[in-house]
């Protein structure tokens, strides 16, 4: 646990303006191709793009995100407030940027529906082959901080990998779904503890992918996350950036053990090209939280909507995980 709770408070900040940062940079040139964004490389905020929106407008990542970290300020772990408040951001159009839901996965418009036709929250998410999207993995970073926080320093463990499963489980419960979340989760846990960026990044991954290697419910996918381990030494093209929830998970590793800064790291996820938004919140999360909100460009967080009642929320939770602690 943390001698000196500032360090997890500047953690959290990073994180959470980092990831909405990175989203916001996404956002405008969502969809389009890898060969495009070479051509035109995103380098500041834009606006426009397939949704049309100002600059500086976020996505479903961080309004989901921001779901996760008001119920667990106000509830702590409960699935089914999570799900209701997906549902009133999904309706309602709270927890938007702007007042308005612009963008929402297949799975994810599914799993709320089917809460709000009377299914319990961790019975909504579809656990087929044909639903292995991200959307559960990008919003899954502030149960990892409350975790940390009411646990300490720690590894994924049957515990630790059960919450996180069940989770994700609300929208996505495809087992590959649930070990992403759970190897990214792994990971936030060792980059709390500071040192040197590839061995934290590295220390919560290896053990994360040996938790799952020797779990029986697990050990059969164990193959598709194997080659993490070597995903610093990989190339471009080796690197997808489509929906697909390993292909995220990779993509947003291989950026954060690349680049040597928060506005190198995103900036690289977006001009990967295809889900610009949700691939470079993923990695904008790691970065953020290692480098600090600080290292994040002010030309980019002036224009970010809801710049101070974000940071102003994310000091909230980091006192929240805090005192998770000691309930």
């Amino acid at each position: 646990m943390y001698s000196d709770p500032k360090y997890f408070i500047k953690h959290i900040e990073g994180a959470v303006l980092g990831f909405a940062t990175a989203d916001a940079l996404g956002v405008p040139v969502e969809f389009t191709s890898r060969e495009v964004r070479q051509i035109d490389p995103v380098c500041e905020m834009r606006s426009g793009g397939a949704h049309g929106q100002p600059a500086g407008t976020w996505s479903d990542d961080t309004s989901m995100t921001l779901c996760m970290i008001h119920s667990i300020i106000e509830k702590g772990i409960d699935f089914e407030d999570q799900m209701s408040r997906f549902a009133d951001w999904m309706q309602n159009g709270n927890y938007t940027a702007r007042g308005n839901v612009f963008d929402i996965g297949g799975a994810t418009h599914r799993a709320i529906s089917k809460y709000l036709r009377g299914k319990p929250a961790l019975e909504c998410g579809d656990d087929s082959d044909n639903a292995c999207g991200n959307g559960s993995l990008m919003r899954i970073m502030p149960l990892a901080f409350y975790l940390e926080g009411k646990y300490g320093n720690l590894h994924l463990d049957d515990c630790t990998a059960e919450i996180i499963h069940k989770a994700s489980d609300c929208t996505h419960a495809n087992r590959r779904c649930e070990m992403a979340c759970g190897i990214y989760c792994s990971i936030i846990f060792q980059m709390c503890s500071g040192g040197y960026l590839p061995n934290a990044v590295m220390g919560g991954l290896i053990p994360a992918l040996f938790f799952y290697r020797d779990h029986p419910d697990y050990k059969d996918l164990y193959g598709e996350f194997e080659t993490l381990q070597t995903i610093a030494s990989w190339t471009e093209e080796n690197i997808k950036s489509g929906g697909y929830v390993i292909d995220t998970l990779r993509a947003a590793i291989w950026c954060v053990l690349t680049t040597k800064s928060y506005a190198e790291c995103v900036i690289k996820a977006v001009n990967l090209g295809r889900d610009t938004d949700t691939t470079a919140a993923v990695a904008g999360a790691l970065a953020g939280m290692w480098y600090g909100a600080e290292s994040i460009p002010v030309d980019w967080t002036e224009v970010l909507a809801k710049h101070d009642e974000i940071r102003a929320l994310s000091r909230r939770f980091a006192y929240a995980c805090l005192n998770a602690r000691s309930e």
